[in-house]
């Protein structure tokens, strides 16, 4: 799989992008992180796993604590390739909205 593919399955889960969103905030102990989920720490650690193989989080061990970070190059990835489509879309609503804005009014027509 691309990184891409990798990067958008590992985001499909709102589990997963919970965790994200939490390590956007900064670096972070696996054990804090899991604290608010309503889970085993053997089941977030699963997830953190396929993050790990997205490239999308990187696991530093410093003695028995392991820390995460976000790693911006896969989002970066992501947002690259959204933003393709973005563009695409603002094109066309701003087509749409030209298009409507010279319709004649309805009030004024007898």
């Amino acid at each position: 799989m691309s990184t891409l593919d990798l990067a958008f399955a590992a985001l499909s889960d709102p589990t997963r992008r919970r965790i994200v969103q939490r390590l956007s905030r900064g670096r972070t102990r696996v054990t804090d992180l899991a604290l608010p989920f309503d889970m085993s720490l053997n089941a977030v650690s699963k997830h953190i796993k396929v993050l790990e193989r997205s490239g999308l989080v990187r696991r530093e061990k410093q003695g028995r604590e392991h820390y995460l970070e976000l790693r911006a190059k896969p989002m970066r990835d992501v947002a690259r390739w959204i933003s393709r489509y973005e563009r695409f879309w603002n094109q066309k609503l701003d087509s749409l909205d030209e298009f409507l804005a010279n319709q004649p009014d309805e009030e004024q027509q007898p």
